[in-house]
């Protein structure tokens, strides 16, 4: 589905950000359950306004999906084919656009399948099965190699984009759904089938990032278990079709169900989709704003005995705004020579390296913004560079102290009753909760009682 965005006139004194991170609470208070169906609201009104391509006879809707994901893999077949030819990367132009884009559409992947949380309590009833079975394997059945969010997270984390500041409520407005859905399931169900409907589609985009961030040396597997599980044959795009023909009302107002499941549906398209995080990379743009966030930390911390066109660092870094007039001056001097090997420039070799004066002071993500820029034509004859540090090997089995959590909740269900159990597994298998130790757990246990 093509995304647009949406105007943020919901919950305008509360940020959309806000309601994102109140909404990963454990327990969101009501007022911010309150703010959550506001916001969704005004969000499926939007969506109301948009063109729908979801047949009107629901009987159709599988043979459409199929046909839809035959397309897709036609398109990318011919994308391979341009490749194989010479034509160049489609969506990256540098290792540097790829960690924007990852740490871009970070919002939503760290919330994957919240919309589907709510369905958990009615996972005996048979017409929620499908969607019960595909929450499950988006926190990977409980096991960390296979949680989503897990995944995602370390993914950012080996490339220094785990810090999101500077992100816009625009970039929070896929994963503010997702929640409210997810904590509003009762009130918002046919939305909800909707929205998972459109959502495990299978994107084109989808399939040519996990091709591209493979050749610039980024762990695709994230993506690329997407590319499997969405499938239209037997995974979860055909489990969202299931799941709505499970639910249509044998009684009561069916085409006003449906009309629920097409506002739903079309939320996809409200937001910063793929696409459009792509398009909006300015790599120049991406290094001054990295440069001024550095520089509000950073502003006394240098020695005086340096000068660069008359002003020492820490005068340069004082007023706001500067950051491109001293790149400016960092050129003229010399210190930066831009279309060469970053390793020339004398401002690199200060920050790369372990020995160099300032390591440590930019991360793997800000560091390649720095290479990128200095590199510009060069780095396109060359080839991109990674800067990451090696992939961290899979996480070591917990002993002792620091497997204190699981052994506590272990207890814990012990003394529960077997219906107070379950309200407290699903309770550590919340969007917020899911890919901690205990979580984890709890994902494992719910899910050996559930198959």
């Amino acid at each position: 589905m093509t995304t647009t965005t949406s105007p943020l006139s919901a919950v305008a004194c509360h940020p959309i950000r806000d309601t994102y991170e109140t909404l990963l609470q454990p327990a969101p208070p009501a007022a911010a359950l309150a703010r959550a169906g506001d916001f969704l609201d005004t969000q499926l009104a939007l969506a109301e306004q948009l063109p729908c391509d979801l047949p009107s006879d629901p009987q159709r809707l599988l043979a459409r999906v199929r046909a839809g994901a035959r397309r897709t893999t036609e398109a990318y077949s011919s994308y391979l084919q341009e490749r194989r030819q010479g034509a160049p990367r489609r969506y990256f132009s540098n290792r540097s656009h790829a960690l924007y884009f990852l740490r871009a559409v970070a919002p939503t992947k760290l919330v994957d399948g919240a919309w589907l949380y709510g369905v958990l309590p009615y996972c005996h009833e048979l017409r929620f099965q499908p969607l019960v079975q595909t929450y499950l394997e988006e926190l990977g059945n409980g096991e960390p190699a296979q949680n989503h969010v897990l995944l995602y997270r370390r993914l950012l984390a080996e490339n220094g984009c785990d810090e999101l500041t500077g992100l816009s409520d625009d970039h929070y407005v896929q994963g503010t759904q997702q929640l409210a859905l997810g904590h509003l399931a009762e009130r918002y169900l046919p939305e909800l089938i909707g929205y998972n409907l459109g959502y495990e589609q299978l994107p084109l985009h989808l399939l040519i990032s996990t091709h591209e961030l493979g050749e610039l040396g980024l762990d695709p597997y994230y993506f690329q278990l997407h590319v499997t599980i969405d499938n239209a044959g037997s995974g979860h795009a055909q489990r969202a079709v299931q799941a709505l023909h499970d639910n249509l009302p044998v009684v009561g107002d069916r085409q006003e169900f449906l009309q629920r499941v097409s506002r739903g549906y079309r939320l996809n398209d409200l937001g910063l989709g793929s696409v459009q995080v792509i398009e909006s990379f300015d790599l120049e743009h991406e290094l001054l704003a990295m440069l001024e966030r550095k520089r509000q930390v950073a502003g006394r911390v240098h020695s005086d005995h340096c000068r660069i066109d008359g002003r020492t660092v820490n005068q340069w870094l004082a007023v706001p705004g500067r950051m491109g007039e001293f790149l400016a001056a960092l050129q003229a001097r010399g210190w930066i020579r831009r279309n060469q090997d970053p390793r020339d420039s004398h401002f690199w070799q200060l920050i790369d390296g372990q020995r160099a004066a300032m390591f440590g002071v930019f991360n793997a993500f800000e560091r390649q913004l720095l290479h990128d820029w200095i590199a510009g034509d060069w780095q396109a004859e060359q080839g991109a560079r990674s800067l990451a540090s090696p992939p961290r090997s899979a996480e070591p089995a917990l002993h002792g102290d620091f497997a204190s959590e699981t052994k506590a909740l272990m207890s814990e269900l012990e003394s529960l009753s077997v219906p107070a159990r379950s309200r407290r597994l699903i309770e550590l298998m919340a969007p917020g909760l899911h890919h901690s130790p205990a979580g984890l757990l709890a994902t494992r246990l719910f899910a050996a009682s559930h198959h």
